[in-house]
């Protein structure tokens, strides 16, 4: 589970709150009380599972007493027409539930089964997709969790999480050179967690990994930048490589001989994937 039990509890509480208010009015007019209902969710396309066993805490949290078999777990690949879950109890409760539980599924869903297709690009190759910071606020860990499912390693988590020198910050202290003595000086903490400093240009790398760097982020270079810094650099720190990164185009990028692809479209843009809660007779 990606979130602690408070963590979770409060997330739920939360999308149930946003997209309940007062009561399913429509539901609560239409449906009598003692109705029951069999249902199943089912994919409408090909995608990679995650956030399955939040959709059911959402249901749960609605009413514990709707019975729930999951039949897909997270991170796994599925096509279409396969049934995730099925599921059977008070009518008005699983009606209720339905969207905020279709909509975490779908969105985390669709992260990861991005994620996957970059994965997949660049399975031949020893480069990693790591995932960015850039993330709908207040889903991160969620996020995060769904890269995991598709295939990624987690970035920084948040800004505690690791020291990476960009721009701003080289500009405010005048060099790569001063901007990494400073981090090296800050305490222990800069050598357990390692320093990443951004480059654009050759001469940069060339200079932080001279200061010190332990890893280099490549930054929107072309291929030939990237395997001369792969030529130049590769066997003294790790490099990875980003901006603009697409499907199109990571496949070469990996193949340049680059450690780690950052890549923010995977967090940033991922589409919900099509999944549906079909009603049984």
């Amino acid at each position: 589970m990606p979130l602690f039990k408070e963590e979770l509890r409060h997330f739920i509480s939360c999308v149930l709150d946003e997209d309940i208010g007062s009561g399913d009015l429509t539901t609560l007019a239409t449906i009598p009380s003692i109705t029951n209902l069999r249902a199943e969710l089912n994919t409408r396309e090909t995608i990679v599972v995650a956030g399955i066993d939040i959709a059911e805490r959402i249901i749960h949290t609605v009413d514990s007493a709707i019975s729930i078999e999951i039949l897909v777990q997270d991170g796994v690949e599925v096509t279409t027409g396969n049934t995730l879950m099925r599921l059977e109890g008070n009518a008005r409760k699983i009606l209720t539930a339905e969207r905020s539980a279709l909509n975490v599924l779908q969105h985390l869903s669709g992260i990861a089964t991005l994620t996957r297709k970059y994965v997949k690009e660049i399975a031949h190759t020893n480069c990693r997709l790591l995932d960015t910071r850039k993330t709908i606020p207040m889903m991160r860990k969620l996020a995060k969790y769904a890269t995991r499912m598709g295939g990624a390693m987690n970035h920084r988590m948040c800004l505690d999480d690791g020291i990476l020198i960009k721009d701003n910050h080289i500009a405010s202290v005048g060099s790569i050179k001063n901007a990494i003595k400073a981090a090296k000086n800050y305490g222990s903490l800069a050598s357990s967690i390692g320093i990443t400093v951004e480059c654009d240009t050759i001469e940069q790398a060339a200079e932080a990994t001279a200061a010190g760097a332990d890893r280099l982020l490549l930054d929107n270079m072309s291929l030939d930048m990237l395997r001369l810094a792969v030529s130049e650099f590769s066997a003294k720190v790790n490099l990875e490589a980003s901006g603009g990164v697409t499907l199109d185009t990571i496949k070469e990028i990996a193949e340049t001989g680059v450690d780690f692809i950052s890549v923010g479209r995977i967090t940033q843009s991922a589409p919900a994937v099509d999944i549906g809660l079909d009603y049984l007779k």
